[in-house]
């Protein structure tokens, strides 16, 4: 078992690899340097393999240890988020208009020490699969590993990962049984008909009163449709039409987002939406297009994987702060796709509260670096229990 010493030790290096890595945010699929630098620590711990360019620019090192067969995969996430960095931060983003608003900085980073701390000791007998993929945030990367034949090169028993979660109390870790993050489908819908001016309305249709009445009616699939108790949220995002003041659109185009636990709600909110878009769009004599898609599904914990993952938290900072019980978050995590396809296990690392603006996404988000020594800790109990040497 290692101790505490070499991860105290480590601790600042992995803080001054956020802080390069903060500084120089790449978005999904274009994390060229950011995977070179990973790949370039990799070989400089003695990895046994590294593969790059893997579902885009994702990376993957082998880590083997003893005689063993059994593997299981650590991951974390490369890219940054279009977002304006405002946190006066001495390493902040050089790049304007990118940053790490969600803490990938930090779980590539962290991801790293663990790299670093279990190929010096090598005290697991097994294989472990250290992946780090591109694109989370919008576009999916962790599918396009799979569809690269990710789990058929590297395969595994299981998947698992972190997310700093402010709002959490730090020092503690949440893991749950089941479905920890919500799916996430993702429609456009448009009214088309004929515009007029503003004084003569009824020279023409006017589809901003039907994306009115479709705002109103679309709710009844969260209010009426399904079970109260049941999590579901439609929300419309953006709504646009229109450009002068004295005339009536003859488009209005409105974009919203559905999330929810349950798989079924994909496809039946897929329907509703498009029967209340085509019933309002008749009412007003116009036409409606709608765009629906799906997006990530649920992530959903697998038993034995979150049993090993909860020892795991249990080792590192005490039984008494690992929650089990706690409501799941309807925000969505593309890592669901890799628990669908290999099971595994998400956790929550407490990150303590914040600010406004300042928490995930956020213009002022920072990430916690008190986190970073439990993260490391987690991830080695993690192995060295599971893939326990003989």
């Amino acid at each position: 078992m290692l101790h505490t010493d070499p991860i105290a030790a480590l601790t600042p290096e992995v803080i001054a690899w956020r802080y390069h890595i903060h500084s120089n945010p790449e978005l999904g699929f274009d994390e060229n340097d950011t995977a070179r630098f990973v790949s370039e620590k990799l070989r400089a711990f003695g990895f046994d393999e590294v593969h790059e360019g893997i579902g885009g620019t994702g990376v993957v090192g082998v880590l083997r240890s003893g005689t063993g067969t059994r593997a299981i995969g650590l991951r974390a996430e490369l890219d940054a988020l279009p977002v304006v960095e405002k946190t006066g931060l001495s390493y902040a983003s050089r790049n304007e208009g990118v940053m790490h608003a969600c803490g990938h900085d930090g779980h590539t980073a962290m991801l790293l020490g663990a790299a670093r701390l279990l190929s010096q000791s090598r005290a697991f007998d097994g294989i472990v699969n250290f992946i780090f993929q591109p694109a989370e945030e919008n576009e999916g990367g962790s599918m396009r590993m799979i569809e690269d034949g990710v789990f058929k090169r590297f395969p595994v028993e299981a998947m698992y990962a972190v997310h700093n979660w402010p709002g959490v109390k730090l020092g503690t870790i949440a893991i749950r049984v089941g479905a920890q993050m919500a799916a996430v489908d993702n429609f456009e819908l448009s009214f088309e008909g004929l515009g007029a001016h503003a004084a003569m309305p009824q020279l023409g249709d006017d589809p901003i009163l039907a994306a009115g009445a479709f705002v109103q009616a679309v709710q009844r699939i969260v209010s009426r449709s399904v079970d109260p108790q049941t999590a579901l949220v439609v929300s419309l995002t953006q709504i646009h039409g229109g450009n002068v003041g004295n005339i009536v659109p003859g488009k209005v185009w409105l974009q919203g987002t559905c999330r929810f636990f349950e798989p079924g709600h994909s496809d039946h909110c897929q329907t509703l939406i498009g029967e209340i878009a085509r019933g309002v769009a008749a009412a007003h004599a116009l036409k409606a297009t709608l765009d629906y898609k799906k997006g990530y599904p649920p992530l959903i914990n697998t038993a034995d994987a979150t049993a090993r993952a909860v020892e795991a938290a249990a080792a590192t900072v005490g039984r008494e702060n690992v929650s089990t019980e706690f409501s799941p978050s309807l925000g969505c995590e593309d890592f669901a796709f890799m628990i669908r396809e290999a099971g595994g296990c998400y956790a929550w690392i407490g990150a303590g509260d914040v600010g406004p603006g300042e928490g995930l996404h956020g213009d002022r988000y920072v990430f916690n670096d008190e986190i970073v020594p439990t993260v490391l800790r987690y991830y080695v109990n993690l192995v060295e229990q599971t893939l326990p040497a003989s």
